[in-house]
């Protein structure tokens, strides 16, 4: 599958590339839905679904398939792991510090990214979900504030199913035989009204921002069925 566009990246976007890209080929029978709906250029928030951990590999290939360098929050204990962390701080992606008095900067590093008119990914759930067979739970509530603190910028819905197949819940790693891996992506959210009932009040409640996120996370679950509906892999 050739790449949507090429727009410029530097040595550690490629270094990640070279190993990602067949990787995955290795691990999953890919299968993207929709991918042109994420827009060839300007800002973009992706908000996925997380069932497995090789979720960030999977989406970094549809990102990158679709002609963007992809921008991840991601866990900040990653950054500490030997050459992986390197890798992580050289291609720009966001550390998430959680339960700390740091734990706000990824959201400003995020919304950074947005205004430089960049490709941000986020899996609000902030973890694999418990749930029994794989969906969508009750996500956190940055990426509600991701989206009220950034108007302009559209919020694409994203589902993927198949990689918790291969690699699935306490390390469960079973690559043979190769599953197929369907992601599908949604139309961006209309969300205008959430933005108005909150211009309205002139303040953003914790009601406000658990609706809009539930409301949100509801159209993710929408395309993690499309995805899964659409895959021989259950």
């Amino acid at each position: 599958m050739a790449r949507a566009h090429r727009p410029k990246a530097g040595f550690w976007i490629r270094l990640c590339v070279v190993i990602i890209y067949p990787l995955d080929g290795l691990l999953f029978r890919i299968r993207w839905v929709n991918l042109d709906r994420i827009p060839a250029t300007g800002p973009v928030l992706l908000v996925a679904n997380h069932n497995s951990q090789a979720d960030p590999l999977a989406m970094a290939r549809l990102v990158w398939q679709a002609g963007r360098i992809p921008r991840f929050l991601i866990k900040s204990g990653v950054f500490g792991w030997p050459i992986i962390g390197q890798m992580m701080r050289g291609a720009g992606q966001i550390p998430v510090y959680r339960n700390s008095g740091d734990a706000q900067d990824a959201l400003h590093d995020a919304s950074g990214a947005l205004l430089a008119g960049e490709c941000v990914i986020i899996y609000p759930e902030g973890t694999i979900t418990h749930d029994p067979d794989y969906l969508p739970m009750s996500a956190k509530t940055g990426v509600a504030r991701l989206a009220l603190d950034n108007p302009k910028v559209p919020v694409i819905p994203i589902g993927h199913w198949g990689a918790h197949l291969t690699l699935g819940r306490r390390g469960r790693f079973r690559p043979i035989p190769r599953k197929q891996l369907v992601a599908s992506v949604g139309h961006p959210l209309d969300l205008s009204a959430f933005r108005g009932e909150v211009n309205a009040a002139d303040a953003v409640t914790r009601e406000s921002l658990r609706k809009l996120t539930d409301h949100i996370m509801d159209a993710v679950t929408d395309q993690v069925h499309a995805a899964r509906e659409g895959s021989d892999a259950r």
